[in-house]
């Protein structure tokens, strides 16, 4: 999803007059392998669009890190402007913390390589938490995790806060936010709507079954939701929905996923590539039903004019494990609160 919104902030204007142009992507893929298949799709059409794009294995092994940091190290002090994927990364800060992101003050005489500045590129809900805590100056938590994240965090806790501070705007670093969401910028933050443009002029209009189709979330991975709460909402809605089809997220496990297949009879279907370009490309169903998550969000803007009806079931706080987050609770609400252009649903009442 960062890619395909690094595509989408070239694609527009102030993106390609001010170095969507002549941009280089750097992949820092996980191990996982459906994130990594998403990505090399998501590669194949990066460069099909004339973008130039580094495949980094920074996770292959002890060496790979640093070898990562030397290679990145000549581009990263030379590049006019930082784009950033996932500001919650601890890879991503630390080589935002070696990058230059200071250009010439205003009026003042142009810095080597362009003026400085970081963008930030949509990541789905992690942009509003990101935007709220850097707006107040806090340390960049995702909103899931809960407690100060122990040794580890401690010890990263310097370079985290240098790349905080290369992502805080100045008289010398311009900050924009590329973004889908509803985020309010904190001051000297420029925020640019993301509204698909790209994905709507290469994709589609999408053939509709006329069915529905359910969208599913990561919230049983991440230790948020109740996997038993979960898998009776999911049989609730298709009973109440009709669904044929679940669209699984990346990150959901092939047990949990069988259980639903098992269960509902629902047909799982794994995207190669972020839900929007799957249901731009179609078929898709002329309803579509998602827990809270980015989708609520983007589905709409990319779906825009094709008689497709997004809806939203919110999370009963009932469902939340005692593992959950004091803010998991009130920042799923805002997400289904915030979201513009989707039917709201109740919480999903028990399966019969």
């Amino acid at each position: 999803m960062q890619l395909l919104n690094v595509l989408e902030w070239a694609h527009t204007a102030g993106g390609a007059e001010e170095g969507g142009g002549d941009l280089t992507v750097v992949v820092l893929p996980p191990r996982e392998a459906m994130t990594r298949g998403q990505l090399r799709r998501m590669a194949e059409l990066a460069r099909d669009e004339g973008i130039a794009v580094r495949w980094e294995e920074a996770r292959g092994g002890a060496g790979a890190p640093l070898r990562t940091v030397a290679s990145l190290l000549g581009p990263l002090r030379r590049a006019a402007r930082i784009v950033v994927g996932d500001p919650f990364s601890r890879y991503v800060q630390l080589l935002l913390s070696l990058a230059r992101t200071e250009g010439a003050a205003p009026g003042g005489p142009a810095a080597p390589g362009g003026p400085g500045g970081v963008v930030v590129v949509d990541d789905g809900t992690a942009t509003m938490e990101f935007v709220t805590q850097l707006a107040r100056g806090e340390r960049l938590v995702r909103w899931h995790r809960k407690g100060a994240g122990g040794a580890r965090a401690a010890l990263f806790a310097p370079v985290s806060a240098s790349a905080r501070r290369r992502m805080t705007p100045s008289a010398r670093r311009r900050v924009e936010v590329f973004s889908s969401m509803p985020v309010e910028a904190p001051e000297h933050v420029s925020v640019t709507r993301n509204d698909f443009a790209w994905t709507r002029a290469r994709f589609g209009p999408p053939a509709l079954t006329g069915g529905t189709d359910l969208v599913g979330t990561s919230l049983v991975e991440t230790g948020v939701v109740d996997p038993e709460r979960y898998l009776e909402a999911v049989a609730s809605l298709t009973r109440e929905h009709g669904a044929t089809r679940y669209f699984a997220h990346r990150r959901e496990s092939a047990d949990k996923l069988h259980r639903i297949a098992a269960g509902t009879g629902l047909e799982i279907v794994r995207p190669d590539l972020p839900l929007e370009l799957v249901a731009r490309r179609g078929p898709i169903g002329r309803t579509i039903v998602s827990f809270p998550s980015t989708v609520v969000h983007t589905l709409p803007l990319a779906l825009a004019g094709t008689g497709v009806t997004v809806a939203v079931c919110d999370v009963d706080p009932a469902w939340l494990t005692e593992g959950a987050s004091p803010r998991a609770r009130g920042f799923l609400s805002g997400v289904t609160g915030t979201a513009r252009g989707v039917r709201r649903l109740p919480s999903a009442p028990p399966a019969s």
